[in-house]
């Protein structure tokens, strides 16, 4: 969730103790619609989630043999679903994670928002019931999940709580079941945008302290942790939007800074690198774009909620990858752009428009993965269809030089009133994700919304271009 924030005091690098959270995974839900109270309310739980039904098991639509499945809704179906992680891991698992707005169904004690977690064991095909992943009392935001690439089986998880002051990372070895959490040191002052990047041993978390972009960083599988600032622009207020570990070791994140914390001023996009694992940081410009489109004035967006932002990643050859909204126009309608380097973000390839659709297109919410050599995936949403949005997909395996046509995974589902057959109403989410699994399968996880704050869930894909 993006929000404006403050910032006080200096962190100096400690460590920080984990803290064993056990959690059963079993189970799921049946169909209910309870709604919960939206984004505006956040903080507030209503009994009739609370109250709603147990969940039951979820079956995915069935994988055509080729292209995408429809969309599958997942978590759970009271409440609001937001903003949702995903991760694969070489088992066959997949993972989600997201926060719960309005309350947990069965869990009196739960915060609104709450982060819950997801399971499929089978590859995408059917879900165990979704679960709170680990206790807060005041609220859990911005969920990320990444599977160590090293390994194919350690999974990380990270968010904000404590009303947004600090940073929480969960690890798994066993798929799932249980998890160690550790909470970085901090501040303790409001904080925003963690990003979660992994590679075998080093585990970074990256987040936004006001004008400074800090990091979080661990050496020895996210057991300990020390955070140091990675960058101090005084005049811009900078979110996260990507991050990876190369397989050289070096780690990237991206960024969009915003001219003293002002939403409607143009967006500087750049990219943040070290290659002394976290030690001492590079600042790559990468592109600037104009001051985020207006929302419809009764859609209750979020601050600079379709503003320019930057996805990344890698692939196993060591290619590292961006993809980025961004407008030419103040407040006008933004495209996407590719970019690809070679020589670990020294140079970069020209940015490249990815999308077909015509002039004028609002587009926003860059996701981008990759995993063999020159293999990489990327989608993002668009109003092409007029009132509705569509979550539209590409991929390639040149690297980005070529491109499979596009796939639209938003699919009509009957019974929401946000979502019709030219598409849904609005983007409900900051983000959305994909993973490549083990077998070269695309899974995607995206939100959709009747505005910014409520009623919206979020929706599950599997598949690869036709």
């Amino acid at each position: 969730m993006k929000r404006f924030i403050a910032f006080i005091a200096a962190v100096a690098p400690i460590a920080a103790g984990a803290l064993i959270i056990g959690i059963l995974i079993m189970g799921i839900a049946r169909p209910f619609e309870a709604e919960g109270l939206g984004k505006d309310d956040q903080g507030v739980v209503s009994d009739a989630v609370v109250n709603s039904p147990t969940p039951e098991p979820v079956a995915a639509s069935p994988l055509p043999p080729s292209g995408f499945a429809p969309q599958t809704r997942l978590g759970y179906t009271a409440g609001d679903q937001w903003e949702p992680a995903i991760a694969t891991d070489k088992l066959g698992n997949v993972y989600m994670l997201y926060p719960q707005y309005g309350g947990v169904p069965g869990c009196r004690q739960c915060a609104s928002p709450t982060m819950v977690l997801q399971i499929s064991r089978d590859g995408g095909a059917t879900w165990g019931a979704p679960q709170p992943i680990g206790g807060s009392r005041d609220g859990q935001w911005d969920a990320q999940m990444e599977v160590d690439p090293v390994d194919g089986t350690t999974v990380y998880a990270a968010w904000l709580q404590a009303q947004r002051s600090a940073i929480a990372v969960a690890r798994s070895t066993d798929s799932g079941n249980t998890w160690s959490v550790v909470v970085p040191p901090n501040a303790r002052d409001e904080t925003d945008k963690p990003i979660l990047a992994v590679r075998g041993q080093d585990v970074y978390v990256a987040f936004d302290v006001r004008n400074e972009q800090r990091l979080s960083a661990s050496h020895d599988g996210g057991l300990t942790f020390t955070t140091a600032t990675v960058a101090n622009k005084k005049t811009t207020w900078a979110l996260a939007g990507g991050g990876v570990v190369a397989p050289n070791g070096d780690v990237f994140f991206g960024w969009a800074g915003y001219a003293f914390g002002w939403a409607e001023s143009a967006v500087n996009l750049f990219i943040t690198r070290s290659t002394d694992g976290g030690q001492t940081w590079t600042i790559l410009p990468i592109a600037r774009s104009s001051a985020a489109p207006a929302c419809p004035p009764d859609y209750g967006c979020g601050w600079a909620f379709l503003g320019a932002q930057m996805a990344m990643a890698a692939d196993d050859g060591g290619a590292v990858y961006a993809l980025w909204n961004a407008g030419q126009a103040r407040k006008g309608p933004q495209r996407i752009y590719f970019s690809r380097s070679d020589d670990s973000g020294d140079t970069w390839s020209a940015p490249a428009d990815v999308s077909t659709a015509a002039d004028g297109v609002e587009h926003a919410f860059p996701a981008i993965v990759a995993g063999a050599a020159n293999d990489v995936h990327i989608a993002w949403m668009d109003s092409r269809a007029g009132d509705w949005w569509n979550t539209h997909f590409r991929a390639s395996t040149d690297g980005g030089q070529t491109w499979t046509g596009e796939v639209d995974l938003s699919t009509y589902v009957p019974g929401y009133q946000y979502i019709q057959p030219d598409g849904f109403r609005f983007p409900f989410g900051d983000y959305f994700e994909m993973s490549i699994d083990a077998g070269g399968l695309t899974h995607a996880v995206w939100g959709e919304g009747h505005n910014y704050d409520s009623p919206g869930s979020i929706w599950y894909s599997r598949g690869n271009a036709p």
